[in-house]
């Protein structure tokens, strides 16, 4: 079969099967809600005004307890 007929009847055939799907309402799924709900409770989390753990820079400035 040549190409172009095949890619034809493709079209054809999938466009009478979106005529017969039943139409649905577009709407947010939950898994897509969820997701942004969890990127924006990471971003508050990130950006929130006190710091959840010291600064690397304040560790390495303490002195190392000699083993004696």
């Amino acid at each position: 079969m040549h190409s172009d007929v095949h890619l034809l009847l493709h079209h054809a055939r999938a466009a009478e099967l979106r005529r017969a799907a039943p139409l649905r309402q577009r709407r947010p799924q939950l898994r897509t809600q969820l997701g942004w709900t969890m990127v924006e409770f990471g971003l508050r989390l990130v950006s929130s005004s006190e710091p959840s753990r010291p600064a690397p820079g304040n560790a390495a400035r303490q002195p190392c307890p000699s083993v004696s």
